[in-house]
């Protein structure tokens, strides 16, 4: 019985538990049969009680036996499992057994019961040691049976569900040792995001990474939208031996938490010098705006009327920004924010509205790569009631300080209510974060959208006009952004951005931004041209400020950004003389004089560091004067102390091993050691502790040097974690700068803007516009689209085109001709020359005088929105009844095809009505391109406001007679030359033709043409006709109708 006992030990490995689980099913809840489990264990122990000691649950009914973890087996219970064979052989086992169990040195843990025909039970048993087979015979322990308390999960394994517990929505990574560890649903999931291997180790699945990869994986997780957590370890191996605690696990915690929007920290930015990043190809790089955005809506009964409030933060560069607006069912100011802002993250509550869930659905799944979606978490809606929201606010602000730059009440209680119950929310989501710093300055807090500042735009009108992103592939590459992006730094990328999105209304604004870029294109200055150099390989000052600000930091990292700015300093202080002396522009003489005087404060920071360990990222001797830090200092004296203590020893030593030159050796990091050759081992005191040896020498400790290296070790962790907390210490004292040392890099990028500028303009000859701020009209001389025109290259030439438009004269255009004939470009080359000349750019043109435009608003393309359940021509009307409600006498409306998603009576009386509103009624200026000949009698009835216009182009027509089974669609030469007057046709045919749609269809579809055109010309004949018979007003003029036309 005894060899059957070990023999099952034998088939432990190949043996899996029934009771291993995974952590999906852990925090499910406690099912049926584990409910079950315990009632059988209650009934277990009253029989046992009554049958007395010694007695197990063999006895039970089959359903009632439990499954118990570890047991000390009882001598009744050994003679019951006489008999039975062993299942680790399939040849002992008994007909219609099946076996599965696991047997453990310390006990017994049962996963799985033998099942025989009629009878079950579990088995309990003490397992031997194993080799090769042959099982080495050990006598049982006999006792009684004890109180099974112990749980089947390890020590680790409880820590890292308890963690788990308070975050259930976070992938976990458990530092244990030289790597990370995943455990559970999130190692499955960890293996599938990063492509490692996951295997079941006691009773969850894990995997893992090595330490210096962290940042590496935790990027590519987040990438994928995961929200992913860093529990690290708290005690040190030196501190813990010297506890009361010390044989038990070390104790771990949550350091970290990580998201697309949050990512600041250590463990995912450790940048040692500029460049690193960049160099690593598998590292997943920062997107350019991180935006966090918090959406709160409310539907008033009364009034009928949806307000949205918004708060946008970007914890990374520490931007805030705030708005309240009301909006449509369609959502469309909504949608319009939020592709400007174009967000990583959005925070939403848990009760939104079914249109707004729909809508920022559609947005966060519309890019193709999964990397670039949006990540949308809901949180209790409670949090955004107003009561709640507002206390979380109060609270907050409570014990910030009345100081310049922070944030007061009065400044809190002036936010709307709606932006107050987004406030509350992301405090509490940045707190989890450690990250709510970011909000304690009003200066940082903004308007997101100022209509009395910026020129308005649609989110139909950035698709349209492809503004970020081009619509075939989404990518930056033929967008507005691409054509002006020249930047050199990162904080200047962002900040253009933000010009392009936001034009300006001020002439005087836009005026002072136009001096600098042609004072940069004109100057021969030295201070401009060294200024650009230094723009080049900067790091991203921006971030790492903010990121110094939230304490975050390495010391590599802080280094970096202190020095550079340093060095910053020094070169733009050189600079001022020039400045001063060659320098015109009222902008760039007030960026390059301020520069200087707002990065003064960090030369103060920079002299307290010890260079080499900055970079090392030793934080032990990192401080180059311990003046102002006393705990390092008493610390490091504790320390010295203890060496010289040990130095001290020597002197026994010597005497000991009757060596004067005696000295202490390291060897693998093992420190003092006393090493005595083996032939001198005789004098070697009984009580020194042999640490290794060699065939030639054993190295020892003495009881003294034990001790003492023991209390070293302790004092030098201890020492590692006291430099952590100065060093906490320190980064918050440089946070006190962090806003004067921000509007610095505020002034870099926007030098680094004006500069783009001026290099996109000499790059590609373009004009400085007349801005005019009373006038409302849009004149341009051989303007040019901006993106074709780069597109094009030197290779072609753009063929230019003018522009008249004038609210007092002709304010509208109806744009006629044949299909691909550069309709569609023009109207886009008009709105974003106006868009680039409200932002300070010049634009490709040889002459333009603009007025400030309030808004810009198209309607353009056809296509339906299934996931709103609209129509082609439902969203057609949709986005033309916002334009009708939203635009003034100084917006820029264009309008392209409208009324074509119906039929063509339908449609033409739609556009006609539409049209003749913007002419008469609303008198803003138009780009109204139709296929639809009727319109341009507009022209007729508004003369002075209306202009027809055509692309030009040649018509190819054969010179003979061709027979009608031969007839072919006329040949067309595109000339993209905008023309007055009408066209008479719209030539589709042609287009047919270019898209190589076969012969047959071609001949077929020419005649039909025909055919159709015939009747309708006599139909337009007979009520001419008529028309003339019926202004008849005698005999003699009606006989001379008869025989002209009869």
């Amino acid at each position: 019985m005894y060899s059957n006992l070990k023999r099952l030990a034998a088939s432990k490995t190949s043996l899996k538990s029934k009771t291993q689980t995974t952590i999906s099913r852990f925090f499910s809840g406690t099912n049926d049969k584990d409910k079950d489990v315990d009632q059988t264990r209650r009934k277990c122990a009253e029989r046992v009680q009554e049958r007395g000691k010694g007695k197990c649950f063999c006895s039970l009914p089959v359903d009632e036996r439990p499954s118990v973890s570890k047991a000390t087996l009882s001598c009744s219970t050994l003679e019951k499992l006489r008999g039975f064979s062993c299942p680790g052989s399939s040849d002992d086992r008994a007909p219609g057994m099946s076996v599965g169990m696991e047997l453990e040195l310390t006990g017994v843990s049962v996963s799985k019961e033998l099942e025989v025909p009629g009878f079950s039970f579990s088995l309990f048993a003490k397992s031997g040691s194993s080799v090769g087979g042959v099982t080495k015979k050990s006598p049982p322990e006999l006792a009684g049976p004890k109180k099974r308390t112990k749980s089947i999960y390890t020590p680790l394994e409880q820590q890292y569900i308890e963690i788990k517990e308070q975050h259930k929505d976070t992938i976990l990574c458990v530092e244990c040792g030289y790597k990370y560890r995943f455990f559970g649903e999130d190692a499955e999931i960890a293996a599938k995001e990063l492509n490692i291997f996951c295997h079941l180790d006691h009773n969850f699945m894990t995997a893992s990474i090595p330490t210096h990869r962290l940042f590496v994986h935790v990027r590519r997780l987040i990438s994928q939208g995961h929200k992913v957590g860093v529990v690290k370890q708290t005690e040190t191996s030196a501190i813990k031996a010297s506890s009361n605690n010390r044989s038990s696990l070390f104790s771990r915690q949550l350091s970290a938490l990580y998201t697309k929007s949050t990512l600041v920290g250590e463990d995912v930015n450790p940048v040692l010098k500029l460049g690193d990043l960049e160099q690593a190809e598998d590292v997943v790089q920062d997107a350019p705006n991180s935006y966090l955005m918090c959406v709160k809506e409310s539907w008033d009964r009364q009034s009928k009327e949806l307000t949205v409030g918004l708060v946008v933060v970007q914890a990374s560069v520490g931007d805030v920004m705030v708005d309240c607006f009301r909006d449509n069912p369609s959502r469309s100011e909504l949608e319009a924010r939020v592709l400007r802002i174009q967000p990583v993250e959005i925070l939403v509550p848990s009760d939104l509205s079914e249109a707004t869930e729909r809508l920022l659905r559609t947005i966060a799944l519309s890019s193709i790569q999964a990397d670039d979606r949006i990540r949308i978490e809901k949180r209790e809606s409670s949090q955004f009631e107003y009561p709640i929201a507002f206390s979380t606010v109060k609270d907050f602000y409570a014990n910030v300080s009345a100081q310049s730059g922070k944030v007061s009440s009065s400044f809190c209680l002036g936010l709307e209510s709606q932006v107050i119950c987004c406030l509350g929310p992301v405090i509490q989501y940045l707190t989890e974060f450690r990250l709510e710093r970011v909000l304690l300055c009003s200066s940082s807090f903004k308007r997101l959208s100022s209509d009395a500042d910026n020129m308005v735009f649609s989110a139909t009108t950035m698709k349209n006009l492809e503004i970020f992103s081009n619509q075939t592939t989404g990518s930056v590459k033929g967008s507005l952004l691409w054509v002006l992006d020249h930047t050199r730094t990162s904080f200047g990328k962002r900040l253009l951005k933000k010009w392009v999105s936001q034009p300006l209304k001020s002439t005087s604004e836009i005026l002072s931004r136009q001096d600098a870029v042609a004072e940069i294109l004109s100057s021969s200055s030295s201070a401009l041209s060294s200024v650009q150099a230094l723009l080049t390989r900067l790091p991203d000052l921006e971030r790492g400020l903010c990121s110094i600000y939230h304490m975050k930091c390495s010391t590599q990292e802080f280094y970096l950004i202190s020095s550079t700015l340093s060095r910053l300093r020094g070169e733009f202080q050189a600079l001022v003389p020039a400045v001063q002396s060659q320098l015109s522009s009222a902008l760039l003489k007030s960026l390059l004089l301020e520069t200087p005087q707002l990065l003064s404060p960090v030369q103060n920071f920079l002299k307290v560091l010890n260079e080499k360990a900055a970079k090392m990222g030793d934080k032990t001797e990192l401080f180059v004067e311990l003046t102002d830090f006393p705990v390092i200092r008493e610390r490091k004296a504790e320390i010295q102390a203890v060496l010289s203590a040990i130095m001290e020893h020597r002197r026994e030593l010597r005497l000991v091993l009757h060596n004067p030159t005696f000295d202490y050796t390291t060897v693998s990091g093992q420190e003092f050691l006393i090493e005595v050759k083996n032939s001198m081992s005789s004098i070697v005191p009984p009580d020194w502790v042999k640490i290794n040896s060699t065939k030639v020498v054993g190295r020892y400790h003495s009881p003294f040097i034990a001790e003492r290296h023991r209390q070293l070790m302790r004092l030098r962790e201890q020492l590692v974690i006291d430099c952590g907390g100065e060093w906490i210490n320190f980064l918050q004292l440089f946070g006190e700068h962090y806003y004067t040392l921000r509007k610095a890099v505020g002034h870099l990028a926007t030098m680094d803007c004006l500069f783009s500028l001026a290099q996109v303009a000499k790059e590609n000859n373009y004009c400085r516009p007349e801005v005019l701020e009373q006038q409302s009209c849009i004149l341009i001389q051989d303007g040019r689209h901006p993106v074709i025109n780069m597109l094009m290259g030197d290779q072609d030439q753009y063929v230019p085109n003018d522009t008249q438009l004038q609210v007092d004269g002709k304010r509208a255009m109806i744009i006629t001709g044949p299909n691909m004939g550069g309709k569609s470009s023009y109207i886009r080359q008009v709105a974003l020359l106006t868009i680039m000349a409200q932002l300070g750019s010049f634009i490709p043109a040889r002459k333009a005088s603009i007025g400030i435009v309030d808004g810009i608003f198209t309607r353009m393309g056809a296509s339906d929105n299934i996931s709103r359940g609209r129509s082609t021509f439902m969203e057609e009307l949709v986005e033309s009844s916002e334009i009708l409600s939203r635009a003034t006498p100084r917006s820029l409306v264009i309008l392209d095809e409208l009324g074509r998603g119906t039929s063509t009576h339908d449609g033409m009386a739609i556009a006609y009505a539409t049209l003749e509103f913007f002419i008469r009624d609303v008198g803003c200026l138009t780009l109204f391109v139709t296929h639809y000949p009727p319109l341009c009698e507009l022209e007729k009835h508004y003369p002075q406001h209306v202009g027809n216009y055509h692309m030009a182009f040649l018509l190819n027509e054969p010179d003979t007679a061709i027979d009608e089974e031969e007839m072919q669609p006329e040949f067309i030469t595109f000339l993209y030359q905008l023309t007055e007057g009408a066209a008479e046709r719209s030539y589709g045919l042609n287009v047919a033709r270019l898209a190589h749609v076969p012969d047959s269809v071609l001949r077929s579809a020419a005649l039909k043409s025909k055919e159709l055109e015939a009747v309708v010309d006599g139909r337009r004949k007979m009520v001419k006709l008529f028309s003339e018979a019926w202004k008849t007003t005698n005999r003699d003029s009606l006989l001379e109708w008869k025989k002209l036309n009869l």
